[in-house]
């Protein structure tokens, strides 16, 4: 098993099912992308390009997108927390998923795949 699989499924319900479904969303979203282990973390490549990572942290399930610098739409669904970078989404529970908002945030975020992090 890869890491990152492991990753996933070594955390402890409901962390684990949410994890879970976010990796479905994002490769039915992004088939071309392909999930790695980078920082003790699963992240998702586009190429050789992060588009995002997946972090079971405290309470939550947080989903960071390094292109966030550019989104000038859904950012009010996002958490930056004094971050420069990275804005996320966080997930407590699997009913928090909003599947259309998730999917129109990797479409959008696909959009800057080539764009340095920082504008």
């Amino acid at each position: 098993m890869k890491p990152a699989e492991a990753y996933i499924l070594r955390q402890n319900e409901p962390y684990r099912s949410i994890l879970l479904h976010l990796q479905l969303l994002i490769e039915h979203t992004l088939p071309e992308s392909h999930l790695e282990y980078k920082w003790k973390l699963p992240c998702y490549y586009i190429e050789k390009r992060p588009i995002c990572y997946l972090n079971h942290s405290k309470d939550y399930v947080d989903v960071g997108f390094w292109h966030s610098a550019h989104l000038t739409k859904y950012t009010e669904h996002m958490v930056s927390e004094n971050r420069k970078v990275v804005k996320s989404m966080r997930y407590r529970t699997l009913e928090a998923i909003d599947d259309d908002l998730f999917i129109k945030i990797l479409k959008e975020v696909e959009k800057y795949k080539n764009k340095s992090f920082l504008k």
